[in-house]
């Protein structure tokens, strides 16, 4: 009987496509989301990787110029109001609002400084903004995968055990074909989630990073404004 039934099981197609082929229309539906889904975390982890790294070159390039001695006014006039580097349109903000600040005598508009440090602000959380889109659906991959692929799990077994009812049958090659149909939809379910929770977590990380560069920046252009205020 023993030999009988390893000779069934060792006919049964276990194979990833074989188990998607052989599941149910809504295990397949929940196998096909979670793939869908696992693409989609991957192209936004892809794209912010690469988008982070141009942004902290970016930066960097900024800080080279900003601090090489250029006046102000100068390296302002070579950027325009509207340039096309983050890091740039921080100290565009701030450098505008200055600029609007002075009367035609050549004094200060009162509160300068303040709308000075709130154009710089309003620029920076723009700019964070940017830096963080995408990274709420990979915080909603992360969270839900898990869910979705232990519901296609549950609705998996459940069929293979109204199967094992109808036959009358429970040898390891009748079992075993629909409990694994089931656990593949908990696996892909996982294999959505972890890389999505893992780079949420990293991604989030480096956007603080990048936005704590440009605060440290505008606090430092502040300053320096401040100095020229009271002279």
């Amino acid at each position: 009987m023993e030999t009988e039934t390893l000779a069934m099981a060792q006919q049964v197609d276990f194979s990833m496509w074989a188990l998607f082929a052989r599941a149910t229309l809504t295990v397949k539906l929940v196998m096909l989301m979670l793939i869908a889904a696992s693409f989609w975390s991957w192209s936004i982890i892809i794209q912010k990787i690469i988008s982070y790294r141009a942004a902290r070159a970016e930066a960097a390039r900024f800080d080279r110029a900003f601090w090489s001695g250029e006046p102000l006014d100068e390296f302002y006039e070579q950027i325009g109001p509207e340039p096309s580097g983050r890091a740039h349109r921080v100290f565009a903000a701030g450098m505008t609002e200055w600029r609007r600040s002075h009367r035609e005598d050549g004094g200060m508009i009162a509160g300068a400084q303040a709308r000075i440090d709130r154009s710089m602000d309003v620029s920076i959380a723009k700019e964070a903004e940017g830096l963080q889109a995408g990274l709420p659906v990979l915080a909603t991959i992360g969270s839900t995968a898990p869910f979705v692929g232990l519901f296609g799990t549950v609705w998996g077994i459940m069929h293979a055990f109204i199967g094992i009812a109808e036959s009358q049958n429970t040898n390891l090659a009748v079992v075993a074909p629909g409990i694994a149909e089931a656990l593949l939809a908990t696996g892909l379910g996982l294999l959505a989630a972890i890389p999505a929770v893992i780079f949420y977590n990293k991604l989030s990380t480096d956007v603080d990073r990048i936005v704590g560069g440009y605060e440290a920046f505008a606090d430092e252009f502040s300053t320096i404004l401040s100095r020229q205020l009271d002279a």
